[in-house]
């Protein structure tokens, strides 16, 4: 059963076709045959994860209907988990045990979920892939040669190799989309703070009794077909404790329920970065077969905001929040290294001091407002854009400094820092973005798109890959591809 969707395996158990404990069971069988070659995994609750199995049986006997009763599941690294570490990949604190769930496990494990453990990251969250000093380097079930991606690289390698069928990530710089286009799977990007993140903090973080606003960052499900994308979100989803006092979350339904009635924008180049051949043939292919099926496709508009200002403006911001916990000559130097990438010429926030000033951020959020708007614009014509995750496929395990890192795009080499400006286009203003496989390249390597939305229209993006995922496929096998390596 390790290649059965979430959907499939909660109609088995509410069939009584298979037990809460059989699934785990199965998944602790893989996981210990299989992982030692990824390395996905990192920690492991097993027994604990045994005991929530025989609870769901027993819920299940009683005819309780939860979403998620008795699927096994496993979590990013970076969230708590009570009574193991969330180290983040940091060395010294794997001894840091922390006393009670995030807001999201915990919602997870009252669907009834059963946590076997949770899976590798980079190290901080801060790179697209995953490895670091505490845990070991996680590899593709494609090519064990190449990475998963990251941050959340464990996370899409436990789902592509058929460990669990549901995962829960987080994604700032596409740490949700990178990952799910390089191992094949699915993941969505929701609307800002529509996920709460209490409890996904860096070790040693105090335990808010209020969900911090993060800017930029969010949590979000991964998982091998969109339908258990939009399972996952419904559970997931909501204000948290404080804030549930004041509101509650009514999201609109899509704007579509045939493929036919959608208005599809497909864009496929970038100011600011090469994008694979490869890629965008695949993703033109995409936009032919959706014209076949009766969808309005555009290739350009008007509304689109300026790509390359949107990159400018989200680096800045992007160095601002990672530069909080950076020695200020460090963030100082990192900050016109990214200016310079972006060709930016009036240079980075805080180019006249050694620390961003929260004017600098200011006038940056003034330009992602505007950049708001233009996408309010964009979606009173089209319901949503298609477009690359990243400019190129997994690549191969590369562990030097990151400022020495480059990929190779057409034949031509492109700087690291770079890969995340396509992510960029529904990060830096808050939008939706579901990550959808879309085939498989020259290499046999899978490649993704990205399902931008309306703000708040999450429903939108989930709705239009499901149907997507119906018309013309989506997950595959590494088993069953040309890449897979030994």
């Amino acid at each position: 059963m390790e290649y059965r969707t979430a959907a499939q395996l909660l109609q088995a158990l509410r069939a009584r076709e298979v037990s809460a404990g059989e699934l785990a069971e199965q998944a602790i069988r893989r996981i210990e045959s299989e992982d030692r070659r990824l390395n996905a995994v990192v920690v492991r609750d097993f027994e604990r994860a045994r005991g929530a199995a025989r609870a769901a049986d027993a819920a299940l006997a009683r005819g309780e209907a939860r979403p998620l009763l008795g699927l096994p599941m496993t979590v990013k690294e970076s969230f708590n988990l009570a009574g193991h570490p969330s180290t983040w990949g940091v060395p010294g604190t794997q001894k840091q045990a922390v006393p009670q769930d995030a807001v999201a496990v915990a919602r997870l494990k009252q669907a009834g979920a059963v946590i076997l453990g949770k899976t590798n990251v980079s190290i901080n969250l801060g790179d697209w892939q995953a490895y670091n000093p505490v845990y070991g380097v996680t590899s593709n079930p494609w090519d064990v040669a190449r990475t998963p991606g990251g941050s959340s690289g464990g996370a899409a390698a436990a789902l592509a190799a058929g460990y669990v069928p549901l995962e829960l990530g987080s994604d700032l710089a596409g740490s949700l989309r990178v990952p799910a286009h390089f191992c094949g799977v699915f993941a969505h990007k929701p609307t800002h703070n529509l996920v709460p993140p209490r409890g996904h903090a860096p070790p040693g973080a105090p335990l808010l009794s209020v969900s911090p606003s993060i800017d930029l960052g969010v949590v979000g499900p991964m998982a091998r077909s969109a339908q258990d994308l939009q399972l996952a979100l419904d559970v997931l989803a909501g204000p948290d404790a404080a804030e549930a006092t004041a509101y509650a979350l009514r999201l609109p339904p899509p704007r579509h329920a045939a493929l036919r009635d959608y208005r599809v924008l497909v864009i496929d180049a970038h100011p600011l970065t090469p994008t694979d051949d490869g890629i965008r043939a695949l993703l033109a292919a995409m936009a032919q077969k959706l014209e076949k099926a009766g969808c309005q496709v555009g290739r350009a508009s008007p509304l689109l905001p300026d790509l390359a200002l949107l990159g400018r403006t989200y680096i800045k911001l992007l160095m601002a929040f990672i530069g909080t916990a950076m020695p200020q000559e460090a963030y100082a130097q990192a900050q016109r290294r990214a200016a310079a990438l972006a060709g930016d010429d009036i240079g980075a926030i805080g180019k006249r001091s050694l620390a961003a000033s929260h004017r600098d951020w200011m006038q940056a959020h003034f330009v992602r407002n505007a950049i708001a708007h233009r996408w309010r614009e964009v979606f009173k014509e089209w319901d949503v854009v298609l477009c690359p995750v990243m400019p190129c496929a997994a690549f191969r395990h590369d562990h030097r400094p990151m400022d020495e890192r480059t990929v190779t795009v057409n034949g031509a080499t492109l700087a690291y820092d770079l890969l995340p400006l396509w992510s960029s286009l529904a990060t830096l203003t808050g939008q939706p973005a579901t990550a959808m496989p879309i085939g498989l390249d020259a290499a046999g390597l899978p490649v993704g798109m990205q399902i931008i939305g309306p703000y708040l229209e999450d429903r939108t993006t989930l709705a239009f890959a499901a149907l997507a995922e119906q018309a013309f496929g989506g997950f595959v096998a590494p088993s069953a591809g040309s890449a897979t390596r030994s």
